[in-house]
């Protein structure tokens, strides 16, 4: 596990320098900046809109007496999403729009919960009840 957090936080600033060094020859300083800007606001729309829907269903599942496994799994997602756009460059801007748009967010979503069901069926993950 400590070698794989290595690789991450060693190999993806490489990405995001080779990326931005790229982009500004092609398009120039400024609009290289404007662009990532203009992701960052883009994607914090998104984050805000989606995250609204989501704890609208969160609340209306709750209330119907149901455990919202699914939109919390969405709202998750969401939050990854959210949090790799707050990192600057267009890598993990990228990556965090993928993990905002319904649809990519569904096969992500697909992929967690059978990660989870593995974890749980394997006794990897205990939950404890009080």
């Amino acid at each position: 596990m400590l070698f794989k957090l290595f690789l991450i936080f060693s190999i993806i600033p490489v990405i995001e320098i080779y990326l931005l060094i790229k982009v500004g020859r092609l398009a120039g300083a400024l609009p290289t900046v404007a662009l990532l800007l203009l992701i960052s606001f883009a994607g914090a729309w998104l984050v805000r809109s989606q995250g609204f829907a989501i704890m609208g269903r969160i609340q209306r599942e709750l209330a119907c007496g149901r455990i919202p496994a699914a939109s919390m799994l969405d709202g998750a997602v969401i939050l990854m999403g959210g949090l790799l756009l707050l990192t600057p460059g267009f890598f993990t801007d990228f990556i965090g729009l993928f993990f905002l748009f319904p649809l990519t967010r569904s096969m992500i979503k697909q992929y967690l919960a059978l990660w989870l069901q593995r974890k749980l069926a394997g006794g990897q993950i205990i939950i404890h009840r009080r």
